[in-house]
């Protein structure tokens, strides 16, 4: 009797065959790509004089180096270890202390600080009071609460270097904050834009949607040149932010017409009692009207855009409907 490890084994172009019938994509843009990784699965580089970045290609962190140590910002468990190795190859390379002596926290998710416990237990952790309050909830021995909090603004000075932190209101989560380091022209945000790719499932998997909307504003509001955003294979910039502002922007314009055009009646004749199955077949359509003139226009503008836009259109709809009220009757 045959399993489905044996079949396998036996078959060694299976998987081959299993590709081919997936679906295909847009062919993703150059602009889209980052520099190539090193045998370690990374690429460190300098964004402006002392401060670097790191990518595994998927997730982002960075750090700056001072005469009081390395202040790191967040830790993908993606990059893991090799957080560690690429200050240690800039420490080598610049003769500068490779001890990570500060970690900031963008927010509390798990795939931006579930590497956090690598670090020594003296390092200073710092994040919003709510990062605290989620990770003390969490209780993930990965993720050590921040010892140092704040509520809406805090300028750091750590080795002489400037370090500004603000809170806006609640976003892609109730505590992602924005890293301002005014000095090397820089500004981070995580898990907003993503330079060069359109959001990931659901706006980034974000929690508020008005809020994830006004972020751009927000992050442009700052004096800055180099964007880092937590994910994908490279920095960004402030065109990258206007572009995917103008992206979601005409999500919510065609979300808004695609509410005041598609007609639910035929849904619910068609399945009567069973009212989930109406509302299903009614907001697929919405979502798919809204996002079918958002794919044709980004495609080959923003990576995946062809991938992700129906299901943050989905999101992005729903608030509309949900959070403003957009297109709510009462019945007479």
């Amino acid at each position: 009797m045959s399993t489905p490890e044996t079949t396998a084994a036996a078959s060694p172009d299976s998987g081959a065959r299993g590709a081919d019938a997936l679906p295909d994509y847009a062919p993703v843009p150059r602009s889209a790509l980052g520099p190539a990784l090193n045998e370690q699965g990374y690429h460190v580089g300098r964004v402006e004089r002392n401060l670097y970045w790191v990518t595994d290609g998927t997730y982002q962190s960075a750090f700056l180096t001072t005469p009081d140590g390395v202040v790191l910002f967040d830790a993908p468990p993606t990059i893991g270890r090799n957080l560690q190795r690429a200050v240690d190859e800039v420490a080598a390379a610049n003769g500068v202390s490779n001890t990570v002596s500060h970690l900031i926290y963008s927010h509390h998710h798990a795939d931006h600080a579930g590497a956090s416990s690598l670090f020594d237990t003296g390092v200073v952790r710092i994040g919003h009071e709510e990062t605290r309050r989620l990770l003390l909830r969490d209780d993930d021995p990965a993720r050590p609460a921040p010892t140092e909090t704040f509520q809406d603004r805090r300028t750091l000075e750590i080795g002489g270097e400037r370090i500004e932190l603000a809170w806006h209101g609640a976003n892609h989560s109730p505590d992602n904050i924005i890293i301002h380091l005014p000095d090397h022209d820089t500004l981070m945000l995580v898990d907003i834009v993503n330079p060069g790719w359109a959001p990931v499932y659901v706006s980034n998997l974000t929690e508020d949607i008005p809020g994830y909307l006004e972020a751009p504003a927000n992050a442009l509001a700052y004096s800055w040149k180099h964007f880092i955003g937590g994910h994908l294979g490279r920095l960004g910039t402030r065109d990258d932010v206007r572009l995917h502002q103008q992206y979601m922007a005409d999500i919510s314009e065609s979300s808004r017409k695609a509410i005041d055009t598609v007609d639910p009646t035929r849904y619910f004749v068609k399945y009567g009692a069973n009212s989930w199955a109406a509302v299903k077949g009614y907001l697929d359509e919405v979502t798919a009207v809204a996002a079918a003139p958002v794919i044709e226009k980004y495609t080959g503008v923003l990576a995946a855009a062809d991938v992700f836009t129906e299901s943050t259109t989905f999101w992005v709809m729903e608030s509309i409907r949900l959070d403003l009220g957009y297109g709510s009757q009462v019945h007479p």
